[in-house]
């Protein structure tokens, strides 16, 4: 059992374990270890649960693992389908193996990212600060696109590139749901809200993130027409998801994303798509919209209201 660190003890901060699902990362999962190796505040364990890899991902964490006894390798069997629910299962896999530990906060960390030494501490403190908390992160970059403004972003949502809960939180939404299509992060935010908890993205750090949302099985515009798919799945009110649209037009890629988005939207209402989500959730969501999409309206656009994309933003399935 691995003790708990010092410095989480001396700074009086919660104790945390990491999972990584992590397939086919070999290009950038090196940025990611190295990040990790540089925290101020170490996690107890960090499971590095590779998804059915067929590059050098699981030779390059070896490596590692062989040097630091808090990295573990965990191997899932190869499969065919690509889907997101694979990655929850690749995470429920890293989970079991933190059962034995008495952590106090859970970590999903893409494997793809890269951020500074104090970026753990930082979201620590703020759990430590907050008790009604329950999940919490920050902005990502990227290196191919423009940053997102978060003046013109939900900061109530939290990036599926790192989500950082409280145990009980996390425990109480029964952890991610594995659903095929995705939409698996904003899921997990929309039902930590639902039961109560506070989720909050704390812009003044932000992660660099090293693929671009959604493009592992193709490019933006055909990301843009999945993540209008997942928005439907998810129960995005009708009027919000046209605002969605007419704002993501000014974005790059200028108009054809917008479009893609709406069409996406439109094809996933048209064919009936099935919604992994209850009632209760899609009525829930689609009160904090029209309640935003109100504000905006009456008292315009303000720094937590407009639709950006991140709101509905998913990590592709890996090839």
């Amino acid at each position: 059992m691995s003790a708990p660190d010092e410095s989480a003890v001396m700074l009086n901060l919660p104790t945390y374990v990491v999972v990584t699902p992590a397939r086919n990362e070999a290009q950038f999962i090196g940025l990611t270890i190295r990040s990790m190796l540089a925290q101020t505040v170490r996690p107890l364990k960090w499971a590095i649960v590779s998804d059915g890899s067929s590059d050098d991902t699981d030779d390059i964490v070896k490596e590692v693992a062989a040097k630091h006894d808090w990295i573990e390798l965990i191997r899932m069997p190869e499969r065919k389908e690509r889907t997101f629910a694979g990655k929850v299962h690749a995470f429920n896999a890293g989970q079991a193996r933190m059962k034995d530990l008495p952590y106090q906060v859970i970590v999903s960390l893409d494997g793809d990212i890269s951020f500074d030494g104090e970026y753990f501490a930082f979201l620590l403190e703020k759990l430590a600060a907050d008790p009604a908390l329950g999940l919490v992160g920050t902005p990502f970059r990227e290196i191919s696109t423009e940053p997102y403004d978060y003046r013109f972003v939900s900061i109530f949502h939290v990036s599926g590139a790192c989500q950082v809960f409280r145990r009980e939180c996390f425990e109480e939404i029964g952890g991610y749901l594995p659903v095929k299509g995705g939409a698996i992060d904003n899921i997990a935010v929309i039902n930590a809200r639902m039961r109560g908890w506070k989720t909050l993205t704390f812009p003044e750090k932000y992660c660099m993130h090293h693929r671009a949302i959604g493009t592992a099985g193709g490019g933006p515009i055909k990301a843009r027409f999945n993540i209008g798919g997942k928005d439907y799945a998810i129960g995005n009110h009708p009027a919000w998801e046209l605002f969605r649209v007419v704002y993501q037009l000014s974005k790059r890629p200028f108009v054809t994303g917008g479009l893609a988005l709406g069409a996406g939207y439109l094809w996933a209402l048209v064919r009936r798509s099935e919604r992994p989500v209850s009632h209760e959730f899609i009525k829930f969501h689609r009160r904090e919209q029209i309640q935003r999409l109100w504000k905006m309206l009456t008292l315009g656009v303000s720094s937590s209201q407009a639709p950006e994309l991140p709101e509905g933003e998913d990590r592709g399935p890996r090839a």
